[in-house]
């Protein structure tokens, strides 16, 4: 089942999601908040903490491995 963008179940029929979001939009039916909703935040936290750590020759060799597999080649 398709989720939406906090990872709420979503209809995977086109015209029963949009009839969906329409009843969300209009009030007509509650929309279950998300159980985790800074996760976000927890991993912005948690890589500045890990580019902290790492010392420069590291960090170096991460990017170089993140580009190879973009298909850069730098």
């Amino acid at each position: 089942m398709p989720k939406g963008p906090k990872g709420e179940k979503r209809h995977a029929d086109t015209v029963q999601n949009a009839m969906l979001i329409g009843r969300i939009a209009t009030g007509e039916i509650d929309d279950a908040p998300s159980s985790a909703p800074n996760r976000s935040k927890g991993g912005k936290i948690g890589g500045a903490a890990r580019a902290a750590k790492l010392s420069p020759a590291e960090r170096r060799e991460i990017a170089k491995k993140a580009s190879s597999a973009r298909g850069n080649r730098g």
